[in-house]
């Protein structure tokens, strides 16, 4: 038995059934110009260069079994196939991502974040929510969970970056196509006899083993397994026959980069009436805005001076639509946590106040979106081709990250197997897996979203006793800490 395993995981990782390529340090680029109709077999096609593709392809390539797979990467970014040199000195971007304890782990088990670090980024050990009614605040600390840090704020090009130089530099075999996803087609599986010991690539695709993609630039690429990493519009997710369910929320958000006098080391958010405003930290005294308004209003805040946006935001991040919480355990609602003692890190504290703004507003309307099926025959989906979620929380690209590594691991557990990698059953793991997660990390934050929507005398009371039930009770805190951080378990049900 043990020699047949062995045999097998010889044949599956060495690939002498499948056409290769000649390795390299680096992406190979095939731009719209290369040879038309040109027909190019693969293991995995991933349509989608961004953070959550790349992550995908950087998994595979730091695994044993999947290291020396041949992958495709379908992205028309012109930029995605060469050598990202991020200037030193600029002011950060405006799009960043808040990357949880769990999603740095995996990015160091891909060799990604020894390259992030060499960047600009911001850890932080402290997190302050409120809202606008004064009722209450939590404070979350990393030292509650036993942690260094909660998260930590990355541009999102640096992550893209930083793991686009682990691909660049595995063993690997990998082909950027600079292109757009125009057809895929597929064919039941049928015996492969008769067609020899090497079959054709036609006679696989054929015989239900490939599928095709016909891309923008003429080219026909075949796979073994096509993933579909390009977003919430997602084309494979289309052509795939695969439907959704979700909706829009009436708000818009808009984002920039800001810059204080002092260093920002916490994470801040307050709930508003119009929905929430973050301030994350960024490094360098910088500092992300996340801010949720309804979309007349962020077409307001996004047209003002910029004086007039500074101002606004102060505001909302001070005494602006009510007063501070009080810091104290005592009052109304003392009977959740009797008469407890407030230590210093506890206390509420007012963020840095913002002296300028540093990027261009960029704003972006908000919708729940969630896939009937992550998975079908020679299909996946990850990311917000899945799934995309409201940005309350900063969790939308860390769900990514773990659908990139639930995948990757799903694979490589085919190839151990002997088993076909883009066959449903062998990719319903990955679903399994990934998909009661976050449909809870869906819920939590839909309902967050809700809760906040409303002002409503008996709502207020309730979101006060949220607020002073997460900060004074011990143990609900350590759980929402952990959840947060990228546990799978609910902070309430385990």
């Amino acid at each position: 038995m043990n020699r047949v395993l062995a045999r097998k995981l010889r044949e599956n990782v060495c690939g002498t059934k499948i056409l290769r390529r000649t390795c390299s340090t680096h992406v190979t680029p095939k731009e719209s110009n290369a040879k038309r109709n040109s027909d190019d077999e693969h293991d995995v096609a991933i349509v989608g260069g961004g953070m959550v593709g790349i992550a995908l392809a950087a998994s595979l390539a730091s695994k044993p079994l999947t290291k020396h797979l041949n992958v495709a990467i379908i992205d028309n970014n012109p930029l995605l196939g060469r050598k990202n040199v991020i200037e030193k000195g600029h002011p950060p971007d405006a799009r960043v991502s808040t990357v949880t304890p769990a999603t740095i782990s995996f990015l160091k088990d891909i060799g990604a974040w020894k390259y992030i670090e060499e960047q600009r980024h911001a850890y932080f050990d402290k997190m302050q929510v409120w809202d606008y009614t004064g009722l209450g605040y939590t404070r979350y600390n990393a030292n509650d969970v036993d942690q260094d840090v909660l998260g930590c704020v990355v541009e999102n090009k640096v992550l893209q970056s930083s793991q686009l130089s682990c691909v660049q530099e595995s063993d690997l075999q990998k082909t950027v196509y600079s292109a757009r996803l125009n057809s895929m087609d597929m064919l039941p599986s049928s015996s492969l006899t008769g067609l020899g010991e090497v079959p054709s690539t036609t006679d696989l695709f054929m015989r239900g083993r490939l599928a095709k993609l016909e891309l923008s630039d003429g080219n026909n690429v075949y796979a073994k397994l096509v993933v579909g990493a390009d977003g919430s519009k997602s084309r494979v997710r289309e052509l795939a026959g695969i439907k959704t369910t979700g909706w829009n929320y009436s708000q818009n958000a808009i984002i920039c980069t800001v810059e204080h006098t002092v260093e920002n080391y916490t994470a801040w958010q307050r709930f508003l009436p119009n929905g929430p405003i973050a301030l994350l930290p960024i490094g360098d005294k910088f500092s992300n805005i996340v801010w949720t308004m309804d979309p007349k209003e962020a077409s307001d805040r996004k047209s003002m001076s910029e004086d007039d946006f500074i101002k606004a935001v102060n505001d909302a991040l001070d005494y602006g639509y009510g007063p501070h919480p009080e810091t104290s355990s005592r009052g109304s609602l003392s009977w959740l946590t009797g008469d407890v003692t407030i230590s210093a890190k506890e206390r509420f504290e007012t963020p840095p106040k913002v002296v300028k703004l540093s990027s261009e507003r960029m704003m972006f309307p908000l919708s729940l979106r969630h896939a009937k099926d992550y998975v079908s025959k020679r299909v996946a989906l990850i990311g917000d081709s899945a799934h995309t979620v409201h940005p309350l929380a900063g969790q939308g690209v860390n769900l990514g990250f773990a659908d990139a590594s639930a995948l990757s691991k799903a694979i490589a557990e085919g190839i151990a197997l002997g088993t076909d990698i883009g066959e449903a059953n062998l990719l319903k793991r990955y679903e399994a897996e990934r998909k009661p997660a976050n449909i809870a990390m869906m819920a939590v934050l839909d309902g967050i979203q809700k809760l906040y929507a409303v002002n409503f005398g008996p709502l207020n009371a309730l979101r006060a006793a949220a607020f002073h039930g997460a900060h004074y009770i011990s143990p609900l805190k350590k759980r929402i800490i952990s959840y947060a951080s990228g546990e799978q378990a609910l902070p309430l049900f385990s």
